[in-house]
């Protein structure tokens, strides 16, 4: 698969989890996620440097743009229940705390 092949297919991926999070389909995003990140690991084993035409290296840039805008997409959706989940959890771990220091003089 060819370098500029392997950004069209993550673009593509983004977008779907752009789709995925804003559904709050969270195993679908992590199923995409993935995908991606198996075409960017990829990407990196066979990034040998290709020489593009200069059309080729406009749609790479705008292709690497859409991932990044994806992405922020996608983290603006997730990060609210992100945080839910961090509050969740750092609750339950103060409590498990203070049941522990203070567990033993009751």
């Amino acid at each position: 698969m060819s370098t500029l092949a392997l950004y069209e297919s993550m673009s593509a991926i983004s977008a779907q989890m752009v789709e995925a999070a804003s559904a709050c389909d969270w195993d679908r995003l992590a199923a995409l996620e993935k995908d991606c990140a198996g075409l960017a690991r990829h990407l990196e084993a066979n990034g040998e440097p290709i020489r593009l035409s200069d059309a080729e290296k406009t749609r790479k840039r705008d292709l690497i743009h859409r991932i990044l805008a994806d992405d922020a997409e996608v983290r603006r959706h997730t990060q609210p229940w992100v945080e839910q989940v961090r509050q969740f959890l750092g609750g339950s771990a103060r409590e498990s705390s203070v049941r522990r220091a203070y567990g033993a003089h009751q």
